[in-house]
């Protein structure tokens, strides 16, 4: 058995649920995921105490949480030495059109590039609008942009655009990748020292 960290940040509780999502499939392998919120802190979760790490953001008028970004530079040393990927939750990723995909990878490389971090991974999901959430000035902005990118403009209802399969299949990818490149047994070994 492996522990995972999953350490995410979010605005209206899509990356949460995409995070708790990740941890099932784990759990689901037989492994230890732990989901720690970027707004509560790490309190006793160090990176260092985990196999591997996960880590997830939405994107938010074009920049990440500012607490998932000093998470990474903060902690960089205890990424660089374990299996390490990054998802990324955005409105640009669940329109099916090349130039908002190009934005969703741009954030990506702008994230990794401010943090200096290269994840062993990355999964770009798509998001989702809580307009139910939203106060009355980023309720209009966000219907101009979905207005433009999706359409969904009707702001009596919220829209979700995540892709459960795909989070899967990156999170058994990701898995697999951990499972192949620590040996669980001296993994498991580790975490109970």
């Amino acid at each position: 058995m492996l522990s995972l960290l999953i350490y995410y940040g979010t605005g209206e509780g899509q990356t949460a649920t995409v995070a708790d999502r990740i941890a099932d499939v784990l759990r689901n392998r037989g492994h230890d995921a732990t989901t720690v919120d970027a707004a509560d802190g790490l309190g006793d979760h160090a990176p260092e105490s985990f196999d591997a790490v996960l880590v997830g953001a939405s994107v938010h008028m074009g920049t990440h949480q500012s607490t998932v970004s000093e998470f990474v530079r903060t902690e960089r040393e205890a990424l660089a030495s374990r299996p390490t990927a990054f998802f990324q939750l955005s409105l640009a990723s669940a329109v099916d059109d090349d130039s908002a995909r190009a934005d969703a990878a741009e954030y990506v490389d702008e994230f990794l590039e401010k943090t200096d971090w290269q994840p062993d991974r990355i999964g770009l999901f798509g998001g989702a609008l809580r307009y139910s959430k939203y106060g009355f000035l980023k309720r209009l902005v966000m219907k101009r942009i979905a207005k433009g990118a999706t359409g969904d403009s009707d702001t009596s209802r919220d829209y979700e655009y995540t892709d459960w399969y795909e989070v899967e299949a990156f999170t058994a990818d990701f898995a697999a990748f951990v499972e192949g490149r620590l040996d669980t047994s001296a993994a498991s070994d580790r975490t109970q020292e």
